[in-house]
């Protein structure tokens, strides 16, 4: 009976110990669940106050409108398209050999991203810079790089002709990569895989794989060895991020396509099908892309299939490999067109979407001086339709990319710099931290920065940024040199004896030379010792090229203008007054 006693004490124990494991482990759930959906919910990106959601009708098709800052530069984008092509096998980051299925898109919610981007293929920041910028970055609100890499890549081997004298190092990208980590801004590489492709085309070895001969804009999808030229460049990228977990592959601005005597007998063959000539050739790569990393998730701009229709994308089977990021800069940018490219994209059955907006590089394509408020109108439209996202069911929006272009093409002049365009970029962040750019945000930027933000004159007095030396410097010569020179030039005494004929034939009056001799070499002396200072902070920041090339842009031709009239003006007093040469009996 005592022990029949003890063995139902016994198991009486056993059961109310099970039943409190299971109780708590169902609280524990149930709690974990809740701190996920308030972590979910309690994103700071949304704009707090409340805008109108767009209606959009979701079949209707506006004509494509590419709206780059200067219409010269990106004429409108006609669709064009790629081979059937299929990627032969590399070495792959998780070393399989065979083809894998593109991995089943992960639809878990995050906060969108709010994505910085670098454009290197102009003016790029030495590592030492990067090391002070991506911390104020991340302060100001931003949470990711995207980096553009161009010819800043130290590509090896047979690609080694591709990279810059000063590309970076692996020891620098190997910098970059943990800077970003310490930071925590999600690094991002881009390659260029179809257009904008001049600084791999520039080169006379890849000439035949141009798509239009004369031009270097665009690789000619269906030429002997241009895929491998590709999967050869995404490899040796994509070796240096095997961490990554987006890659951008460019494709925008394919210009020419079709115009390859190889796509013009594939047009032929195929019913002129622009479209799959493009998405043959995206999708292969994406494919490849996949086999070379699992679960990559890709990144495409979207201006080349705009005018495409839904069906088109559906059928390339781009939908499951990639995502569109819709860009466009204008301050002035047709919010109901991109609700219309949002509505098909959705249809064609993306999963996701990106947005692009710019805090510099395009308002000009040869721009000194970077105008916020462009920028800020720009950023106030696309907070527009990111409110109204919550309208489209099947695509969730993934995040924003802040553009910085540097150039608009490998062979054009250089545009903002970096530390001039930082007001902006910080400007431009916040607004969409807040949703409009309210005195919380401009207070915000300016405890940041430490300066005082004047939209109306498009700039930010008393800055004290990574860089804000080279911005002042940027500013004095742009508000003071051309007008210092020109306001010596129309002085009385030059215009009246000192004009291009005096000079010419060393003829003048010493006495009014003497007038305004002094105030010239003192303009001279100033300028000169005022560019050494800037020559110095411009090298603590950028490569000898870029100094370079910003000098001979926007610096030379003052400075020689006032050098050639000091050593003129000397020369002709010292000939006290004498008779110019007889032409007669110079004869």
């Amino acid at each position: 009976m005592n022990s029949q006693k003890l063995m139902r004490l016994i198991i009486g124990g056993l059961v109310i110990v099970a039943m409190m494991k299971i109780f708590l482990s169902l609280s524990s759930s149930k709690g974990a669940s809740g701190k996920t959906h308030q972590v979910i919910q309690g994103g700071k990106f949304w704009a707090s106050q409340r805008i109108p959601q767009l209606n959009l009708d979701k079949n209707q098709e506006d004509p494509v409108k590419i709206e780059h800052a200067d219409p010269e530069v990106d004429p409108e984008v006609d669709p064009e398209v790629h081979p059937e092509v299929q990627p032969e096998k590399k070495d792959t980051i998780q070393s399989k050999e065979e083809e894998l299925e593109p991995e089943i898109p992960d639809n878990t919610p995050k906060d969108p991203l709010k994505i910085v981007h670098l454009d290197l293929k102009g003016a790029p920041p030495k590592v030492k810079y990067l090391r002070e910028i991506f911390p104020l970055l991340s302060s100001l609100g931003a949470n990711g790089i995207l980096l553009e890499y161009e010819d800043m890549f130290p590509y090896e081997g047979k690609l080694a002709i591709l990279k810059s004298s000063f590309a970076y190092s692996p020891e620098d990208i190997e910098e970059i990569k943990s800077l970003a980590k310490q930071h925590k801004l999600e690094l991002i590489p881009l390659v260029q895989v179809f257009g904008h492709m001049e600084f791999v085309l520039k080169h006379e070895k890849y000439f035949r794989l141009r798509e239009v001969e004369t031009f270097p804009n665009s690789i000619n999808p269906l030429a002997p060895g241009s895929i491998d030229l590709v999967q050869d460049m995404l490899t040796q990228v994509m070796n240096k991020h095997p961490e990554a977990e987006w890659f951008h592959i460019g494709a925008d601005e394919v210009r020419g396509l079709g115009e390859s005597e190889d796509s013009k007998r594939w047009l032929e063959a195929n019913n002129g099908d622009m479209a799959k000539l493009f998405f043959n050739h995206v999708t292969a790569v994406g494919r490849f892309m996949t086999n070379l990393k699992r679960g990559i998730k890709l990144i495409l701009w979207d201006d080349m299939f705009r005018k495409l229709s839904s069906d088109s994308i559906k059928a390339s089977g781009l939908q499951d490999l990639a995502s569109p990021m819709i860009w466009t800069y204008s301050p002035n940018m047709d919010v109901k067109a991109i609700g219309n490219y949002i509505a098909k994209y959705e249809e064609a059955g993306f999963h996701h979407v990106w947005f692009a907006s710019a805090f510099k590089g395009a308002s000009g394509i040869d721009q000194m001086w970077t105008p916020i408020d462009h920028h800020l109108k720009n950023h106030l439209q696309w907070q527009q339709v990111i409110t109204s996202m919550p309208q489209y069911k099947s695509v969730r929006f993934q995040g924003i990319v802040l553009a910085g272009w540097q150039r608009y093409e490998h062979h054009t002049v250089l545009c903002e710099l970096l530390p001039v365009a930082i007001p902006s970029l910080a400007v431009c962040l916040q607004t969409l931290k807040y949703g409009s750019f309210d005195a919380k945000a401009q207070s915000e930027v300016q405890r940041i920065l430490g300066c005082e933000i004047e939209l109306s004159n498009n700039e930010c007095k008393g800055v004290s940024f990574p860089g804000s030396d080279v911005y002042e410097m940027v500013k004095k010569i742009k508000n003071n040199l051309d007008s210092s020179v020109k306001k010596i030039m129309d002085s009385y005494h030059v215009r009246g004896s000192f004009s291009s004929y005096n000079r010419k034939h060393n003829f003048a009056n010493p006495r009014n030379l003497g007038f305004f001799k002094d105030d010239l070499k003192k303009l001279m002396n100033e300028w000169d010792s005022f560019l050494l200072s800037f020559r110095q902070s411009m090298e603590a920041i950028f490569y000898p090229d870029t100094l370079e090339e910003w000098l001979e842009e926007n610096v030379n031709e003052h400075i020689e203008r006032l050098g050639e009239m000091v050593v003129d003006v000397e020369r002709i007093i010292a000939l006290n007054g004498k008779p110019k040469a007889d032409p007669v009996k110079t004869r």
